[in-house]
């Protein structure tokens, strides 16, 4: 009942740009903190982005600071993750996940199924 869906992931060159898209259904999204993790290949999962449910405070590694922006559709009841100046150390695996804790804290308990995210020349 409770699904999360990420899309808009693909192959793009060096500097290129994608935006993600978590899509939900079954619950209404503006209740929930939406993180955004990646998991490259032979590596742990690590989170990118959150934005909070609280507040609507956002938060990046640094490693995306200034080319990422995540954002907020509540009338789509999607999230959105805008990647500019992308490098090949952002590929990985693209996931979104939804939680009722505050960015940071604890594990989420809803999770989409990944969209790729491929950046090579």
């Amino acid at each position: 009942q409770v699904q999360l869906v990420e899309s808009g992931g693909g192959l793009v060159q060096p500097g290129g740009s994608l935006r993600l898209s978590c899509a939900a259904s079954g619950f209404s999204l503006d209740y929930y903190t939406i993180n955004w993790f990646r998991q490259a290949p032979g590596k742990d999962r690590v989170g990118v982005s959150c934005i909070s449910r609280s507040d609507g405070s956002t938060y990046y590694t640094d490693s995306v600071k200034g080319r990422f922006t995540i954002s907020r559709d509540n009338a789509k009841n999607t999230v959105y993750l805008q990647m500019n100046s992308l490098k090949p150390e952002d590929t990985g695996v693209y996931y979104c996940a939804a939680s009722q804790s505050a960015c940071g804290i604890g594990y989420p308990p809803y999770w989409g199924q990944g969209t790729q995210v491929t950046v090579s020349s």
